[in-house]
């Protein structure tokens, strides 16, 4: 049960261990043109040019028929012409079939498109009733310039579809987390109205009401707090200060916790300064500390290291606890996820602290990592941008 803090400038000054990440960014000249534009405008090209070839041809070929109809036609109604009337007359009817033949295009291709927009339509009003499973009768290849559109929509059902799953998970999982504090609570309340109960068994049953409400309150706040976070009214002020003071604080602050476990803490941090939101990376740290005491047996170790760079801060905390199992590592950000449901609840975790801890994180521009094996620890690696110095 003790606490080693090198304070050493000098080892820190002589090499940082975290990792310097330059800023992505895109190199390209100026002016440009992006792929595929000149294939593009060929191909424009050449269907323009097949369009006036098509035109030509059909005008030609109504008005030989027209040459061919309109002499016989004229004959049978008694008129006989010749010469320049007769090619006005022949004129005449060639421009009559061209109108009748660009009518019958032109209403099959009304109703083809109008068939496609009535499905579009239908397809967004079913997704303005909440079903999101999308099936449009549409041919893709021949919906032309409606192609785009038909994807898009069924792109859009699928995220929504998507969000409307996770919105109904997670409400399912807020009715469990809440559903189980409160049975316990409502049992004990009426064990604790039995005539005849001893003192002992009086209190112990208090006590679990005690650790259930605070468990209740302790969710209520973490779910107001990931709400807020996902939303755009979370306060953020960042500013410079000095993060090493600010773990030390959060360390000093977590005593009784990992003090009543015999744990024995190895702090490595430099004096170092950030540029960040004080009370949400205090959040950020003390979610992280409490994971590694909660899962760390008694007389274990856990290691708290800083380091940073121009551009990067690094901060990592190292546990030599009973680790995670490998298929469980990629979910342990995701809401309510728990590897274990039962040691959770046993720790008082509601699975909520690890998703916290990531959105603020992605709020400050950086990252977090985790590696573990089961049976030999877990270390956490947060890294952050270093826009100004603390």
């Amino acid at each position: 049960m003790r606490a080693r803090s090198d304070r050493s400038q000098d080892r820190e000054k002589a090499g940082h261990s975290g990792r310097s990440r330059g800023r992505n960014g895109r190199i390209g000249r100026k002016g440009r043109k992006p792929e595929g534009t000149a294939p593009k405008r060929w191909l424009q090209w050449v269907q323009g040019i097949m369009s006036v070839l098509v035109l030509i041809v059909l005008i030609l070929l109504s008005y030989m028929a027209a040459s061919y109809v309109t002499a016989p036609g004229l004959r049978l109604l008694g008129l006989e012409l010749q010469g320049l009337p007769l090619e006005l007359a022949n004129t005449f009817v060639s421009f009559v079939g061209m109108m009748a033949l660009a009518a019958s295009a032109g209403s099959f291709f009304y109703f083809r498109e109008r068939k496609i927009l009535n499905a579009l339509i239908g397809a967004m009003r079913q997704m303005a009733r909440g079903d999101f499973n999308i099936r449009l009768d549409i041919n893709r290849k021949r919906a032309g310039d409606y192609g785009g559109i038909v994807d898009g929509i069924y792109h859009m059902a699928e995220e929504l579809g998507q969000m409307e799953r996770l919105r109904q998970e997670f409400i399912s999982n807020v009715s469990h987390e809440l559903q189980s504090p409160l049975t316990s609570i409502s049992g004990f309340a009426r064990a604790l109205q039995k005539e005849g109960l001893g003192k002992e068994e009086h209190d112990h049953y208090l006590r679990i009401i005690e650790q259930e409400s605070r468990r209740l309150s302790k969710l209520s706040d973490s779910l107001l707090k990931l709400t807020t976070l996902e939303s755009e009214h979370q306060p953020f002020a960042p500013r410079g200060y000095r993060l090493d003071r600010q773990l030390r604080d959060v360390v000093l602050a977590g005593e009784p916790q990992w003090s009543a476990k015999e744990l024995e803490l190895e702090l490595d941090m430099p004096e170092l300064g950030v540029y960040a939101d004080e009370e949400l990376m205090s959040q950020v740290w003390t979610n992280l500390l409490h994971n590694s005491v909660k899962f760390t047996p008694e007389g274990g170790t856990i290691r708290i290291a800083a380091a940073g760079s121009e551009d990067r801060v690094e901060i990592t905390f190292e546990d030599s606890g009973i680790g995670i199992e490998a298929e469980h590592v990629p979910h342990i950000f995701e809401r309510f996820y728990k590897s274990d449901a039962s040691r959770q609840r046993s720790a008082g975790g509601s699975g909520l602290g690890l998703s916290i801890v990531r959105k603020i994180v992605e709020l400050h521009g950086g990252d977090i990592t985790v590696h573990s094996l089961p049976g030999e620890g877990t270390t956490f690696k947060v890294s952050l941008p270093q826009n100004k110095r603390g």
